[in-house]
């Protein structure tokens, strides 16, 4: 029997916010102690403060989660929020692990992080998931990924996001026990004697023809098919009859993002900036010689998509009924469709039903499980569900 309560705060005194979420939780579970707790967090939190006083009212230490940018259930969404799910279950096991130093080595900081993992050497259950949420602004997201891949043998599954910071792009966190750190990655491990489901979809497809990435470093777009990137994106604007403002970028980069053409379909990247030289600054890698499209997208497509990854995760829970859900979009996601965000959530909220969801606006999404285009994602939308 598993047990959940999803709860959110428009409180900004943070010590409060963190006594609310973890008082509502622990009355839900009728006074007992929650076995775990996953928090999402505006920037405008003292997380210190808040994850403190959450512990305490929640009776557990065992919490993990990140700031965000933009805070949601199946019941409410907005900005400068706090949403949380406490979990208590016979049916799993949790502990949090954390690993630091992501821009330096995502090797090192990955086996930071397996170190609390307890189902790698002896799974004593036979379903192994883990939350896994980093500071994406460190970079080296797609390899710390393939990182806890290879180290887990390909055993468990994969799901969360990049930290956010309210779209400020400046500084994120990441939430392991009572503290907050950056320039790292956290996870809640979650083993499981029943099926765990993961389901991922963006519903972009291309816009234009394919084009060779000629030149690039990181997340620096340097040179598509030999000129210099801006002019790809110059010429796709011309063509497809769109305005492109050199100096207001982001309008024409949320509607035209790009997609690295793999076997499973195409990882997005967002844009964010125009560099030196022509360049194009990337939320995320772009691999110096894959091939790339620029994509296009509908806020139909966007509600499709949402409804496409959760059936997916609902599928793979083989016949078990859902208990609660963890869903993640990107920011640039909320940002393109505005109100129409809500149309997403709720597609989400119709499937899942009876069971609740919790999540918020990320940057980067992450997704590795059997037969589901894994790694880390732009614009894309990955659903968790766990099982009764």
């Amino acid at each position: 029997m598993t047990q959940t309560h999803i709860a959110i705060t428009e409180q900004r005194d943070s010590a409060r916010a963190g006594s609310e979420l973890g008082a509502a939780i622990r009355t839900a579970f009728g006074g007992a102690a929650a076995d775990a707790i996953v928090v999402f967090a505006s920037a405008q939190h003292d997380y210190a403060a808040l994850l403190k006083a959450l512990a305490e009212a929640a009776g557990t230490t065992v919490i993990a989660g990140a700031s965000s940018a933009g805070e949601f259930t199946n019941q409410s969404r907005g900005e400068g929020q706090v949403s949380a799910l406490g979990i208590r279950s016979a049916n799993m096991k949790f502990a949090v692990g954390l690993g630091q130093g992501v821009s330096s080595n995502a090797k090192d900081a990955a086996g930071q992080l397996l170190e609390a993992f307890r189902g790698i050497a002896k799974p004593a259950l036979p379903h192994r998931s883990a939350l896994v949420m980093t500071d994406a602004l460190a970079g080296h997201t797609d390899a710390l990924v393939e990182e806890l891949t290879l180290a887990t043998g390909g055993n468990y599954r994969f799901f969360g996001g990049g930290a956010g910071d309210d779209g400020r792009f400046d500084t994120t966190h990441v939430f392991a026990g009572t503290q907050a750190y950056n320039n790292a990655v956290s996870a809640l491990e979650i083993l499981s004697s029943k099926p765990v489901g993961v389901g991922v979809a963006h519903g972009w497809e291309p816009a234009g023809p394919a084009l060779r990435v000629t030149e690039s470093e990181g997340t620096r777009l340097i040179g598509i098919n030999g000129a210099p990137a801006l002019d790809a994106l110059r010429e796709h604007a011309q063509q497809s009859g769109q305005a492109f403002d050199e100096q207001d970028p982001m309008p024409f980069f949320l509607h035209n993002v790009l997609g690295i053409r793999a076997d499973e379909g195409y990882r997005l990247r967002v844009p964010l900036a125009i560099g030196e030289s022509g360049a194009i600054l990337c939320a995320a890698a772009v691999p110096e010689g894959a091939v790339i499209h620029v994509m296009k997208t509908t806020a139909d497509s966007a509600v499709l998509a949402a409804r496409t990854a959760t059936a997916a995760a609902l599928n793979a829970l083989a016949g078990e009924k859902p208990a609660a859900a963890f869903v993640f979009d990107c920011v640039a996601t909320r940002l393109r469709l505005g109100r129409a965000f809500e149309d997403e959530l709720q597609a989400c909220a119709s499937l899942l039903a009876p069971a609740a969801f919790v999540g918020c606006n990320t940057y980067g999404q992450i997704a590795r499980a059997e037969g589901q285009f894994g790694g880390f994602h732009n614009c894309t939308a990955v659903v968790c569900v766990l099982p009764t």
